[in-house]
């Protein structure tokens, strides 16, 4: 694990920047922020069922996070989303299922997520080992051309068969197939909890509108803020989001409701103030914000996971969902990545801001 010292030097110059920041918009005193007795605080007076209840108890106590608050995911479902050929290639072995779980699970990780396929070939063996996260829904990569759409897989059912706590499905908010999306994924959410499994939402933003000749507001923290709030409004019991990389969506594109004053009142353009935005649409974080980890870059992957990290830890988030820049390498130095990752989570010193 990285030490104090180690995840310093990692951010360089800029670890004033993320590691000595105040939010002074929406304070950490407003949020409902992880730790050991998260899940009573949040779900004991909700409608989740004794069994869901204990389904995120076994995702949240599992792996070197466990009993923090905090989680570690490894999602791979890349094979479907970017095509096997160029999500494995930079590492053959993976083409091979298990080798995910087994990646999973070396690099003590709460829970693993992956397809029905990946997961199902595997669940007599590693069921009971670690727990299974059912992605039901993709955007294939066959169809030309491509579009914004994602269809289901598989039923809920074929997922609690396997063992799996939990199930991750994916919204492509903004996109014209949105409503169907929001209307099947709803309906799997409650059949999901009358099984007894936890709930994931990815909740992506999509339609071309979002990117406009002077910027892409796909990851605009007020409107992947939005995104975040219609995922817990379908009950997801956590939220999976990229990182927010600017803000001023609404106003840019010229869509939606807002105005200056409420950009003033929230936030400012630090990125730990732009997640704390994204954790604030996630009922005051009451509901676990996760942050996605991004593509591989080679050498600067390390920088990045940590950065990203901080800014979750600091924003009120609850974890990091982070693939390709750990698969994408050799075994042993994508579990040395999710155990930097982790480290960040371990540190006492290292503060929700």
């Amino acid at each position: 694990m990285e030490t104090s010292k180690n995840i310093v030097e990692i951010l360089g110059e800029k670890a004033p920047y993320y590691l000595d920041h105040v939010c002074e918009k929406i304070t950490k005193d407003e949020l409902q922020t992880p730790s050991d007795h998260s899940l009573d605080s949040v779900f004991i007076n909700s409608n989740r069922n004794t069994q869901v209840l204990r389904s995120l108890s076994q995702l949240y106590n599992h792996g070197n996070l466990a009993g923090t608050g905090y989680l570690s995911i490894l999602p791979v479902d890349q094979g479907i989303e970017h095509s096997a050929a160029f999500s494995f290639y930079k590492n053959p072995d993976y083409f091979d299922p298990e080798n995910i779980i087994k990646l999973a699970m070396e690099a003590g990780c709460n829970g693993v997520a992956s397809t029905f396929g990946v997961l199902g070939l595997n669940a007599r063996k590693y069921t009971h080992k670690i727990p299974f996260i059912v992605k039901i829904n993709h955007n294939e990569l066959l169809t030309y051309p491509n579009k914004y759409d994602q269809t289901l897989f598989g039923k809920v059912k074929d997922a609690w068969n396997m063992g799996a706590i939990a199930i991750g499905a994916t919204i492509y908010f903004g996109s014209k197939e949105s409503n169907r999306q929001i209307k099947e994924i709803s309906e799997a959410f409650e059949e999901a909890h009358s099984l007894g499994m936890a709930t994931i939402l990815w909740c992506y933003t999509r339609n071309k509108a979002f990117k406009t000749e002077k910027e892409d507001y796909h990851a605009a923290a007020d409107i992947t803020g939005q995104a975040n709030h219609l995922g817990v409004t379908i009950q997801a019991d956590i939220i999976k989001q990229k990182l927010p990389t600017n803000n001023f969506g609404f106003k840019e594109i010229g869509f939606g409701k807002y105005d200056d004053t409420m950009y003033e009142t929230l936030t400012t353009d630090h990125p730990i103030d732009l997640c704390r935005l994204q954790v604030a649409n996630c009922y005051m974080g009451k509901i676990g914000l996760i942050n996605s980890g991004g593509g591989s870059k080679g050498d600067s992957d390390l920088k990045e996971a940590i950065t990203t990290a901080v800014i979750n830890k600091r924003a009120g988030g609850s974890g990091l969902i982070l693939g390709r820049k750990a698969f994408q390498k050799p075994f042993k130095e994508g579990v040395e990545l999710l155990n930097a990752v982790q480290s960040v989570y371990l540190n006492s010193k290292i503060t929700i801001a």
